[in-house]
């Protein structure tokens, strides 16, 4: 029998944290409806309020917040029941509500096999024997798609893929058949690939099961893809919300605009991507809606040139820990990047694009080939040797607040690189240089006596940008250095590394999974898949022709707005 009560109804919900002067509001006067079936997309930058609408769905706020006010109602058996209640949601959580989490590594518990975690819920919350558990997460194993289910029941979680762990969060969501399943963040990380058959398994399992799906993203490609609603929120509150199809062809707000605009685009090149702040002020600079035009660097010299590259690592030991078998994780690569030019590496994860960009560094060791930076083969060079080099090609990661000690101070984290290369002759010169570069990255002087915790995601990039840039190199790797990124917070830092790139003269290997990028920074474009090139050429023109079936798959997989 069907209801006329909605399956989750939030009214006026205000959530803050802190007390007296020092409270900031997360949530305010929030106003949600969602019907069984229906899948809602919650979208938003970091500090929005999003996340935090969905633990307190859970009852999983952490103890410095308070509800201010508001309710949020649950239907069970025909009746709304009030999620507020700590009692009443410890009985629904994880059978009735379900939580699928941004991050499956740190979801999963590393010592316990990744069969028996999805068993533990079912036996918790259906009361059956282990033998009935066991069947049912081999069931929902193949539900999810996953390969050879009996192998990953007994596997633990670091040695599944990326993809293969939310897929088993996934099937630990669906083990109790939800009413309701909150997915936050579910794809950011993942390739484009396995995003896409991330987001088609999830809308054919709550068709299938009628259940009702909050999809909570910063990606609005993604929730045009999954979701029928959809809500935009900005500094706790809801700015704009209604179907998909009304709010990405006629947004009313300037937040929702600029976040539909923020995206690189496949159709378009802009010379600057458009951010927040151009649409919450006046307009958008004229510069930003001009053709960017990709220089040929044809004739200019080689910087770097890799010859026949190969790299293994040990896949199984004996028990005295000798290899007995190795992966090939980088086969036969060869390609060059000319001096000023971006080049771009994509493909998905352990085709070899990050391990390649490593050995190019030296941080990891290549079997055979060639290197040669500036036409000398840094291969048989050992550390020693290499220094003078290192100082001429740095890295930026995919994680900077894993890649900046926390003990450290801004400004300590500067002046430790200048030191070791002996950039300039004192300290009292080195800090020039350090507030010059504070300068150029946008960050205020006072970040330079602040930790690495004091700042936000995007925040911290800039830090690890100034780091690469103070002892002044010439070539710099981008490992991912945007993919963890808002949206907005994402197109103020592709819009920093071109306006540095033109300013210092520099030239980038840009590493990434998310083509869109790719395309906007780079000037050619190296494709890779198990370990081999399968396709490289102008970025225009793989874009526009792609030759490999691989590089189509690709870009088919990129979400569209």
């Amino acid at each position: 029998m069907k209801s006329d009560l909605p399956l989750l109804e939030i009214k006026n919900l205000t959530i803050s944290f802190g007390q007296g002067e020092q409270a900031v509001t997360a949530v305010e006067n929030l106003d949600i409806t969602l019907q069984s079936g229906e899948t809602l997309g919650i979208v938003g930058e970091s500090g929005s309020g999003k996340s935090v609408t969905s633990l307190a769905i859970m009852g999983l706020l952490a103890k410095t917040a308070t509800i201010a006010k508001g309710s949020i109602q649950f239907r069970i058996d025909n009746e709304m029941v009030n999620l507020l209640d700590s009692e009443s949601i410890r009985k629904i959580r994880g059978k009735r509500i379900a939580m699928i989490f941004q991050e499956p590594m740190t979801s999963l518990n590393p010592v316990h096999t990744c069969g028996d975690q999805v068993a533990e819920s079912i036996r918790l919350h259906m009361r059956c024997s282990g033998k009935e558990a066991r069947l049912r997460v081999l069931d929902l194993f193949e539900q999810v798609n996953l390969p050879r289910p009996v192998e990953l029941y007994n596997s633990y979680p670091h040695q599944l893929s990326g993809g293969q762990k939310q897929r088993i969060m996934i099937a630990m969501a669906l083990s109790c058949n939800p009413d309701l399943i909150i997915a936050d963040e579910p794809t950011t990380a993942l390739d484009v690939t396995v995003q896409k058959k991330i987001l088609q398994l999830l809308k054919e399992l709550c068709e299938k099961n009628n259940t009702g799906l909050i999809f909570i993203t910063h990606d609005l490609g993604v929730v045009a893809e999954v979701a029928d609603n959809v809500c935009v929120m900005y500094r706790g509150k809801v700015l704009e919300k209604g179907p998909v199809s009304d709010i990405f062809t006629n947004p009313e707000n300037a937040y929702t605009k600029a976040l539909l605009a923020c995206r690189p685009r496949l159709d378009k090149n802009p010379e600057r991507l458009p951010v927040v702040a151009d649409f919450m002020g006046e307009g958008v600079p004229k510069d930003e809606r001009d053709n960017k035009v990709h220089v040929d660097f044809s004739d200019n010299e080689n910087l770097l040139e890799v010859k026949d590259l190969n790299i293994w690592f040990p896949s199984q030991k004996d028990w005295k820990g000798k290899p007995t078998a190795y992966f090939h994780a980088v086969d036969g690569v060869s390609f060059n990047v000319k001096k000023g030019e971006t080049l771009g590496l994509v493909g998905e994860s352990g085709c070899g694009k990050t391990t390649l960009g490593r050995a190019i560094l030296k941080l990891v060791p290549a079997h055979s080939g060639e290197i040669l930076f500036d036409r000398k083969n840094i291969l048989p060079l050992s550390q020693k040797e290499f220094k003078p080099l290192r100082k001429r090609a740095q890295l930026i990661f995919q994680d900077p607040y894993a890649s900046l000690n926390p003990r450290y101070t801004v400004g300590e984290t500067l002046l430790e690189p200048m030191k070791v290369h002996r950039v300039l002759s004192s300290d009292r010169l080195r800090r020039t240089r350090i507030d010059e570069m504070m300068d150029y990255v946008g960050l205020p002087q006072s970040a330079l006596k602040k930790y690495p915790h004091e700042f936000s995601g995007g925040q911290r990039q800039r830090i690890c940008i100034a780091r690469a840039l103070v002892i002044e190199p010439e070539f710099i790797v981008c490992d991912e250095s945007v993919s963890a990124l808002d949206v907005s917070v994402q197109a103020q830092v592709l819009n920093l590394l071109n306006d540095l790139k033109v300013e210092f003269g520099l030239t980038y290997i840009f590493i990434s999974h998310d083509l869109s990028v790719v395309k906007y920074m780079s000037d050619r474009l190296v494709v890779m898949r198990r370990g081999k090139i399968e396709e490289q050429g102008f970025a225009s023109e793989i874009y526009a022709n792609p030759q490999s079936a691989y590089t189509r798959e690709l870009i088919e997989a990129i979400p569209v707005v």
